[in-house]
């Protein structure tokens, strides 16, 4: 057992909270307390109702999330939000959000994790937002664009998605997981073309073919299990407690 404000104040310096500002309406930290103390540690990227149920029935009481509760302006605890806030009261499950803090942290970071997996070597950042860069930019894998679909494939076997108008051997790849789109203008500029992210819209296929870019989009979902997972990790062990991570699968 452990103090939740212990777990808390480990987390906000772990993925330096107040260092690194979010969009608009987006919270990160204590979203919903509990009692107190703290048994097991949970993992999920939402905030959602079966996540939040299965963190229950898990025994999890303190879950951290990736996609929070609060993205805009406060809204009224009726319907579905009453019952998500409510489902978390009666089984005293703590809610932390990481949004921005846990994609662009260097080590714990979903961009620079997902390169981990790949055995990509990270060489720089870009898409700079309130002063801290949100992408993560890594050297091209020596079997070139093959290797790198292939290693993808193997990630992310139900979301992967290629969309190849790039060169066959990059010579650096832009990585920017979940909604990805707003790279993809700069990568030129940065003298990239290939991107790894999560998803993309309709009219990227277009510029791919335009400006010749390399666009893996494998699932918003997907490519965000990896932060999450790794705070979950050095606070259970940092705590002596047990954790888990919460799937609600998506394919998108």
């Amino acid at each position: 057992m452990a103090l939740l404000s212990e777990i808390v104040a480990y987390c906000d310096t772990r993925v330096r909270r107040t260092e690194v500002k979010d969009f608009d309406g987006a919270y990160n930290g204590l979203q919903v307390e509990n009692n107190g103390t703290v048994t097991k540690i949970g993992a999920s990227v939402d905030a959602g109702q079966r996540p939040f149920e299965k963190a229950v029935a898990a025994g999890v009481d303190f879950l951290i999330c990736h996609h929070g509760l609060f993205w805009t302006k406060p809204i009224p605890l009726t319907g579905t939000d009453y019952a998500k806030v409510k489902t978390c009261f009666d089984g005293n499950l703590a809610v932390y959000g990481s949004h921005l803090p846990l994609d662009c942290h260097p080590e714990i970071g979903n961009n620079a994790l997902l390169a981990k997996a790949l055995g990509l070597k990270q060489c720089g950042s870009f898409l700079p937002y309130e002063g801290n860069d949100i992408a993560v930019i890594a050297e091209g894998p020596f079997g070139g664009r093959n290797e790198l679909s292939a290693g993808l494939q193997a990630l992310f076997p139900k979301t992967y998605g290629a969309i190849e108008y790039g060169s066959e051997q990059p010579g650096k790849v832009a990585i920017l997981t979940g909604s990805g789109q707003s790279a993809v203008p700069y990568l030129k500029a940065m003298g990239i073309d290939t991107l790894i992210t999560g998803e993309l819209r309709q009219h990227h296929f277009n510029m791919a073919q335009e400006l010749g870019l390399n666009l893996y989009p494998c699932g918003h979902y997907a490519t965000e299990v990896f932060g999450v997972k790794a705070l979950a990790a050095e606070v259970a062990a940092e705590f002596g407690l047990e954790w888990t991570f919460i799937e609600e699968p998506c394919l998108l």
